[in-house]
């Protein structure tokens, strides 16, 4: 009896001590983590952009809050077809379902580098029968004996952090997470954005189609009078045939409309997941113009653009690397225990006599490796600068589609107000030209190159109204589409929760 209780009292005195290591790894661990702590870097944003600014004739005060980009952006240009196709770029896009999974991924891997931080509980039960040689080289008092072994063992290894490599980890693998799912929302504006472009690239198309077949209706009509002056002697068959020749040029030139918008539907179809064969938009011309887009301060874009928070997210990821490389530096400590039963038969298995325990810490110090550690932290260190580099690449790069687009914007409504007058004034010298040549003052040869001008003059103010559209969708694009990086996923417990995308306000 004295024997059973000492022999309990140390088992337990083991396993207190088991527990005295954990407890101290856990508080050496939330204590000693080496690695440089992460600041965001350093970016120039300007006070305010330039084709905003008074020398542009552009200056607009800053927006309300109330007036800034939402999350369904698309619905700025009251269009239901077009927010009914947005709609289901969520749903059906491929691609986007593609950058989805790769999110996934990256945040189970969050999961899977978490659960480093806490102990592995493994167990092996084994049953074998075991017979002992007569011949064995070593005499037993077991020979020829038959023995058996029931083994239940229960396995605990516990890889104290003392010096932070799995914090560092997980710190990476979420950072990683979150760039992850930066991608995944820069991704989703990009197909939306292409979807709008595509959209009112059709509608513009739409809108030359109907002009040229206006057009078509005009030049017959002027057909019509020449081959009445023709037959009436008035007018030379050169005059008839010239009046012929405007009206198949201009409906081949309808005709061949039809390849582009058909080309521009398709692609449309692929971005909402449907099949071409079966995918089809009812024809409406392009008759509005762009409307107005509150854009706000520089600084703001720092927060409102997706590809960004990405760039920021995997600087911290890179960060958190060169600390694990640098916890290759001192020793792991492995805290490990196991306890269990062993008899030989059922019968005995599981009494106390067969109990076994083993407890007990160890260390492991790499003391020489030809500079490797070093060379593994040298290059954490070389990918931490090309990450920041590439952040503030991706800054730069966010200044300049936002300037561009508003420079753009800017400029194609000057041209587009030129563009008008010009219009009006190859009317006006058509309807000139057409009386001229009804006098018989003029051949015809004046009446057709003022219907040329004329045309030509109305193609480029559709075109430009178009471009006017699509600017207006690559500078929303620019600005981040109503997205805001307080929507990165953060880590609560041991999940990382799901981003909150920017198909909402």
């Amino acid at each position: 009896m004295k024997s059973f209780r000492t022999e309990s009292v140390g088992m337990l005195q083991a396993m207190g001590r088991f527990e005295s290591f954990l407890a101290a790894a856990m508080l050496l661990a939330s204590a000693c983590t080496v690695g440089p702590k992460y600041s965001k870097p350093s970016v120039p944003a300007p006070p305010a952009y330039k084709e905003l600014g008074p020398e542009t004739g552009q200056w607009k005060p800053s927006q309300p809050q109330d007036q800034a980009i939402r999350g369904k952006w698309w619905e700025i240009y009251n269009d239901p077809q077009l927010n009914s196709l947005e709609e289901s770029v969520d749903v059906s896009n491929q691609n986007l379902k593609i950058v989805e999974s790769v999110f996934r991924q990256a945040r189970a891997l969050v999961s899977l580098n978490r659960s480093g931080l806490y102990p592995k509980i493994s167990t092996g039960p084994s049953i074998t029968a075991e017979q002992v040689s007569k011949n064995a080289p070593i005499p037993s008092t077991k020979a020829g004996q038959t023995l058996s072994d029931f083994v239940l063992p229960f396995d605990v290894s516990y890889e104290a952090d003392v010096w932070g490599r799995i914090h560092r980890t997980v710190e990476a693998a979420l950072a990683n997470a979150q760039a992850s799912a930066g991608d995944l929302e820069a991704a989703r504006l990009s197909l939306h954005a292409e979807l709008a472009v595509d959209y009112f690239t059709l509608r513009g198309l739409d809108a030359e189609k109907q002009l040229l077949d206006s057009t078509v209706v005009a030049y017959q009509k002027a057909l019509d009078l020449t081959t009445h002056r023709y037959e009436g002697g008035l007018a030379a068959k050169v005059d008839m045939v010239q009046a012929r020749i405007q009206v198949e040029a201009t409906e081949a030139q309808a005709i061949d409309v039809g390849v582009q918008r058909a080309q521009f539907e398709h692609a449309i179809a692929l971005l909402v997941g449907q099949p071409a064969s079966t995918f089809a938009i009812p024809g409406a011309p392009l008759n509005t113009p762009p409307p107005a887009i509150p854009v706000g301060v520089p600084s703001d874009l720092l927060e409102r653009r997706p590809d960004i928070a990405a760039a920021e997210r995997r600087v911290a990821a890179a960060n958190a690397q060169i600390g694990v490389a640098q916890t290759a530096f001192y020793p792991d400590l492995t805290l490990s225990a196991t306890a269990g039963a062993e008899g030989t038969s059922l019968m005995n298995w599981f009494t106390w006599p067969s109990r076994l325990f083993a407890v007990g810490p160890s260390l492991l110090q790499t003391l020489y490796d030809a500079g490797a550690r070093h060379a593994v932290s040298d290059q954490a260190w070389a990918a931490y600068d090309a990450s920041v580099a590439s952040y503030r690449e991706s800054v730069l790069g966010a200044f300049q589609e936002v300037e561009d687009n508003l420079a753009a914007l800017r400029i194609l409504e000057e041209e587009s107000l030129k563009q008008a007058k010009a219009v009006e004034a190859a009317e006006q010298s058509l309807v000139l030209s057409t009386n001229r040549y009804t006098g018989g003052l003029v051949t015809y040869l004046e009446v057709t190159t003022a219907q040329s001008a004329v045309l030509g003059n109305q193609r480029i103010a559709v075109d430009l109204s178009t471009r006017r559209m699509t600017s207006s969708v690559l500078l929303i694009k620019a600005l981040g589409g109503g997205w805001d990086a307080s929507k990165i996923p953060t880590l609560t417990g041991n999940k990382v929760l799901p981003p909150v995308h920017g198909g909402g306000s």
